[in-house]
Parts: C-alpha cells; sequence; structure tokens
C-alpha cells in the first residue's frame, strides 16, 4: 500500500509513492550520532580534572555545584569522579541520547541548550564549569561564554579544553601545504589532512587567540596548560607528552579561568 502525504525523510515514500530523495545531513543530525567521537581522550580528561579539583578544594571546605556543559555521553566525568568526590557535578547536553549515555557515570544530568532561552540555571547559582571539546564545535562561541558567565557565581571557574590549532605537528603540516589536524571543510568525510573520524569542529584556537578570546568575555585567565591527544600515532605520543611542557605547542588546551 503507498502512503501518501509524509514529509520526504530519508526512506519514506512521498506523495505519489515515489522515494523521496535522503534528506541532507546537518549540524543536529550530526551531533545525535552515537559513533562520532566526543572527546580528545582520557588523559585531558584527568589533567583537567586536576585542575579543576585544585581550584574547587575538598568538598570538606563545602560541596560546590559543578556544570559539566556538552557532557557527551559522561566520559570526562567518569575520569573526573574520583577527584571530585563530594562535589554535585550535573551534566548538561542538548542531545537526549548523550544524556541517556551520560546518566552511566552522572547522577544528575539535565537538558539544556546554551541558545535558545539558555541554560535552565539561575544566574550565579553555579560555582564551576567543564566545558571539555565544545567551544571548537559552536557557530557562536560568543553568546556561548556570555551564557557560561551568567549561571557562575563572581569568582566562579570556568575550566574550558580544545584541540590547539599551532599543536607542533599542525606547524609541521602547514609548512608542507597540509590541512592542519582538527580542522575539517566537511562533515562528510575528511578532505587534505591524516586522520579518518570527521567530529564536526567550526573553529580552531591557538594559545593566545583563545586567551584573548576567553579575557574579553569577561573572564580573568588564570592558567594555561597542555595536554596530549589520544589520537596521536603510538611512536609519536612521547613527543606528544612532552610538548605539554609549551602549551602553545601541545595537542590540546586547557584553560582555568575566573568570572571577573
Amino acid at each position: 500500500m503507498t502512503t501518501t502525504g509524509t514529509t520526504g525523510t530519508t526512506g519514506t515514500p512521498d506523495t505519489g509513492g515515489r522515494t523521496a530523495p535522503e534528506r541532507p545531513r546537518g549540524l543536529r543530525d550530526f551531533y545525535e550520532d552515537p559513533g562520532v567521537p566526543v572527546a580528545s581522550g582520557d588523559a585531558r580528561s584527568l589533567r583537567q580534572a586536576r585542575m579543576l579539583a585544585a581550584a574547587l578544594g575538598p568538598a570538606t571546605r563545602g560541596a560546590r555545584v559543578v556544570l559539566d556543559v556538552g557532557c557527551g555521553d559522561g566520559s570526562a566525568a567518569r575520569v573526573a569522579a574520583p577527584l571530585l568526590a563530594g562535589h554535585r557535578v550535573i551534566g548538561v547536553d542538548w542531545s537526549q541520547d548523550a544524556l541517556r549515555r551520560a546518566s552511566g557515570h552522572l547522577p544528575y544530568v539535565v537538558r539544556g541548550e546554551l541558545t535558545d532561552g539558555g541554560l535552565p540555571f539561575a544566574s550565579g547559582s553555579v560555582d564551576a564549569v567543564l566545558f571539555s571539546e565544545v567551544v571548537e564545535h559552536l557557530v557562536d562561541p560568543d553568546s556561548a561564554l556570555d551564557e557560561l558567565r551568567r549561571v557562575l557565581r563572581p569568582g566562579g571557574h570556568l575550566m574550558l579544553s580544545t584541540p590547539n590549532l599551532a599543536a607542533w605537528y599542525n606547524r609541521g603540516l602547514l609548512l608542507a601545504g597540509v590541512q592542519p589536524v582538527f580542522s575539517e571543510v566537511s562533515l562528510r568525510a575528511i578532505h587534505g589532512r591524516p586522520g579518518r573520524e570527521v567530529v564536526g569542529h567550526l573553529r580552531l584556537y591557538t594559545a593566545r587567540a583563545l586567551r584573548e578570546f576567553v579575557a574579553a568575555s569577561g573572564f580573568d585567565v588564570v592558567r594555561l596548560a597542555g595536554a596530549p591527544f589520544h589520537g596521536v600515532p603510538r611512536p609519536l605520543r612521547g613527543l606528544d607528552r612532552l610538548a605539554c611542557a609549551v602549551p602553545g605547542a601541545a595537542s590540546i588546551l586547557l584553560l582555568h579561568a575566573r568570572k571577573a
């Protein structure tokens, strides 16, 4: 029997029994795909969690509210949990699928967006925000940081991580005329750079650009550190760890800032 009046989504019959063309894959469809990588590895998560734990202090001084904004599948929270024991960590994501997966690692998960009304938290109600591997995916990172600043209390902590455009290997790749790692020109395939996974990066930062961007958004930058990237080929991972001593050349940038 022919179904009529459908919306023409992939695989459904269109009016008159014709098969509708496949709907183009948008950004939301891309990020709802559980096969899309959501983190740069446990080493980054652990280093970032140590920075946050040192900033908050032990929960014996008082439990703090920490938002893991863009929590994805909760892998970063899983790594951070032993270091943040006693603090209240809340996972926030717009993807219902991500929240279902994150609920296995986080006691609290909440659906929320940085746009379209903002996060479902009162102004000045949060002690710290983990913003891990998110800013590089945003169309409007300025408004996102405005919203994070809104929910943070005065002096609250922002722990942001993002891939480094000026990572040590990217400098060499650019000299050779090769597209840098972490950069992408398509959501469908890799073109012109090493790697096999499309991850949807829209923005990339150097250490200097990240500092300036966060400071311009009303934060005081406390520290910038580096972290390794799990996707570096095994023979080069020792060198990648060494590069973390110079954050501007590290694979991943870890930034700690406070609400001014």
